[in-house]
């Protein structure tokens, strides 16, 4: 299988955590040659396994008429970003902190060749202000991809204040390429998804610290009254409670108060509860990360 015609025939992917092994997973099945690169060896074993387990799921639910061996045929892994040097487009995908992104987006300007397009997938941090890294911020763009990857049919595009335009209209074309529907959104924090999600997040949490509902019926509220897929505390959970409070405390610094981290939410994470991945958040879960019908927080907001 050949790469779709709008998407380059080699990506690389900075990160091979949750996000960055389900953007890899997207784009070997769209065609795409693709090189993970992670900090070290044990990322890069958790990196390979999540991307195989990816690749046997799609191939298992007949997503894809491609084999196994086929799809990891197209993936690499390295811990080296000079395994850059051929890709046409470099995907940052690491944890969302300024200074680690900066130094992220350094290396992979560094590592790629002068006609390569860069992109970061942020989903809450200034792209202009990643941009002051690079020497070529023309060349560089917001591709906010959705929890979880393959499935989500949603890529928002973000425009820096150096983002050329054709670089839009490209990166347009690669979401399409992967099955997924485009928006465009002008740089500024939360962008429009991430800004919306928390807020309907933050609201929920303060719900459930005042009693008005249980996580349950919070979740169903949404869910069932506004056609929701998930309601917003599940998904906190599984986008993870930790990611949740970083965005939050991010825009309560630049957009106000409205966006102040709720106390349950800081009280949570600093147990360690961050949802699916500690197999507690709001709900808990199996080892699967299946709900297991057992709740952290009561309808009055204490610990059952």
């Amino acid at each position: 299988m050949t790469a779709a015609p709008e998407i380059p025939g080699r990506v690389g992917v900075l990160g091979g955590g949750r996000m960055g092994s389900g953007i890899a997973h997207a784009f070997a099945l769209a065609g795409a040659n693709v090189t993970v690169v992670e900090r070290d060896d044990e990322s890069l074993a958790l990196a390979r396994g999540r991307v195989l387990g990816a690749m046997m799921t799609s191939v298992e639910r007949g997503t894809t008429s491609e084999t196994v061996p086929e799809l990891t045929a197209r993936v690499g892994f390295s811990l080296d970003a000079s395994a850059f040097a051929d890709c046409g487009l470099v995907v940052e995908a690491v944890p969302e902190a300024l200074d680690l992104k900066r130094d992220a987006l350094a290396r992979i300007e560094a590592a790629v060749a002068p006609s390569a397009w860069i992109a970061t997938n942020t989903s809450s941090i200034s792209v202009t202000t990643l941009a002051e890294t690079l020497e070529h911020p023309q060349r560089f763009c917001g591709l906010h991809f959705f929890n979880p990857v393959p499935a989500s049919k949603l890529i928002e595009i973000v425009v820096g204040e150096s983002t050329a335009s054709d670089l839009v209209a490209t990166a347009a074309g690669w979401a399409r390429a992967l099955g997924k529907t485009p928006v465009t959104v002008t740089d500024s924090p939360g962008f429009a998804s991430s800004r919306l999600g928390l807020a309907l997040a933050i609201e929920a949490i303060r719900m459930l610290e005042d009693g008005v509902a249980s996580a349950e019926d919070i979740d169903a509220a949404m869910a069932l009254g506004y056609g929701h897929p998930i309601g917003p505390l599940a998904l906190t959970d599984l986008v993870g409670l930790d990611v949740r409070l970083g965005i939050a405390e991010y825009l309560h610094a630049t957009l106000g108060d409205r966006f102040e981290p709720p106390a349950l939410l800081r009280r949570l994470v600093a147990e360690g509860h961050l949802g699916r991945k500690t197999g507690r958040g709001f709900y808990t879960y199996d080892k699967n990360g299946k709900d297991n019908g057992e709740r952290t927080i009561a309808s009055n907001g204490s610990a059952p």
